[in-house]
């Protein structure tokens, strides 16, 4: 079959294999991740190519009843694209070819592959956005139901890995649900870049023809265009990389979480535990709670905070317009999204699961943990912060030292005053900044 590229003249045997295997690469398989979408993409540029008049009302019709007969195509598990072709995008024709004769070989007027696979890219990114929202969304309530529930418990704060201070469950349930504030907010950064419609700008010159690209937005429930076609082109790149930031953000969040449960569950720590169907044993040793889930949500973060770097590298001097390096971006991006999302999943699930221990601090070997706060006794007496903080030192020299009967901790965001609905309202008001509503309205109305 012959590629879309391909001028009558030109022989499908005239690529060798060797070329044809490591040009292409993994583009077949990863374009079955994208083919839903480059259906809309399909089903909103021929609605478009009718108002203007390049298709017929009843060539609009036709091509959207096969167009939609293809979409539930692509939902199933069995969805492949056939042999000897070379991409989503000429599978979508050669089906709609196939049923529809020469009507199915209209679709592409007035698109280039170029902003086919960027439309196609746009609107898997802004799909998975709203996913990875979703369950960050639902992992921050976990957070912070847990620790209004064990605000109460308290353990050891550290710094340097040395004993420092009291904190708190509390605390840190509410430490990492915060975080997941500021990851929020940096995914809806990178939502705003993704929701803007690159359609229309063809190779990146744009096109000669009549096209509406403020109808396509409009029909995808996008919320802009990229409005400069050579800059629509040259977003291919800076998206991923966009999307790659704030996903990194939300796995440091995680790998640092998963870090603090892998110690926290050690014997020598004992803080929390989990039931032996979320852990793993050992083949010699009978005793072995290992933490894999949480070593493998480390790994594969981490792994995940590197592909900003690694984009970074491959996209540096690259000029204006398309250039097939971008393809190479191309597979990590997609996995990327699926990667995080099991990640935050298994997080809710370990979570869900998680003991807390009691009393831990009743533990003797944690007693200078309140040497700070036996100095602020002292100074709030009277006397001055560093007389305070020698005798207290020597205190703890000569083996006298006794810690406070009780805890006074008010400051705003600390133990005893942990500002959880201040931390909640913030998370609220970035959410609701995602227009789900809109974008999934307005999908539904173009495969009605």
């Amino acid at each position: 079959m012959s590629k879309l590229w391909q001028k009558d003249n030109q022989d499908e045997n005239a690529l060798s294999s060797l070329v044809e295997a490591f040009t292409v690469g993994q583009d077949k398989e990863l374009d079955v991740v994208l083919a839903s979408f480059d259906v809309l993409g399909s089903l909103a540029h021929t609605q478009m190519l009718s108002e203007v008049g390049l298709l017929t009302t009843d060539e609009k019709e036709a091509l959207h009843e096969a167009l939609k007969k293809i979409y539930k195509q692509t939902l199933k598990d069995n969805f492949t694209i056939g042999d000897g072709i070379e991409d989503i995008h000429s599978e979508v024709e050669f089906r709609l070819t196939e049923q529809l004769g020469e009507i199915g070989k209209k679709i592409h007027s007035g698109r280039s592959r170029n902003d086919q696979i960027l439309l196609d890219l746009k609107l898997f990114a802004r799909n998975e956005l709203l996913e990875i929202s979703l369950e960050c969304y639902s992992l921050f309530n976990q957070l912070i139901e847990l620790s209004n529930t064990h605000k109460d418990k308290l353990l050891p704060g550290y710094t340097h890995l040395q004993l420092a201070m009291p904190s708190s469950f509390g605390l840190w349930f509410a430490a990492y649900a915060e975080s997941l504030v500021d990851d929020m907010q940096m995914l809806y950064t990178a939502f705003k870049v993704a929701n803007k419609n690159p359609l229309g700008s063809g190779a990146g010159y744009g096109s000669s023809f009549p096209l509406n690209r403020n109808r396509t937005t409009e029909l995808l429930g996008f919320e802009s265009l990229n409005y400069n076609v050579v800059y629509a082109q040259m977003n291919r790149g800076k998206l991923e990389k966009t999307c790659a930031i704030a996903l990194s953000n939300i796995a440091a969040t995680l790998s640092k979480m998963a870090m603090d449960c892998c110690l926290y569950m050690n014997q020598n720590f004992g803080f929390i535990n989990f039931p032996d169907e979320l852990t793993t044993g050992s083949s010699i040793m009978p005793h072995k709670k290992n933490p894999d889930v949480w070593e493998l949500i480390r790994a594969k973060c981490n792994k995940l905070q590197s592909l900003p770097n690694q984009f970074t590298l491959i996209l540096n001097n690259l000029p204006s317009g398309y250039h097939r390096d971008l393809q190479i971006i191309k597979e990590d991006f997609i996995y990327s999204f699926t990667t995080l999302k099991s990640c935050l999943q298994m997080t809710q699930v370990m979570l869900n699961h998680i003991k807390i221990e009691d009393n831990i601090l009743k533990d003797t070997k944690y007693t200078f943990l309140f040497t700070v706060d036996s100095v602020n006794e002292l100074v709030n007496e009277g006397m001055s912060f560093r007389d305070a903080y020698v005798a207290v030192g020597k205190q703890v020299e000569n083996g006298s030292y006794k810690k406070p009967k009780k805890l006074n901790h008010t400051l705003e965001g600390s133990l005893g005053n942990l500002y959880n609905d201040e931390i909640k309202l913030l998370m609220q008001t970035t959410f609701k900044q995602f227009p789900m509503q809109h974008i999934y309205q307005s999908i539904d109305d173009l495969l009605k």
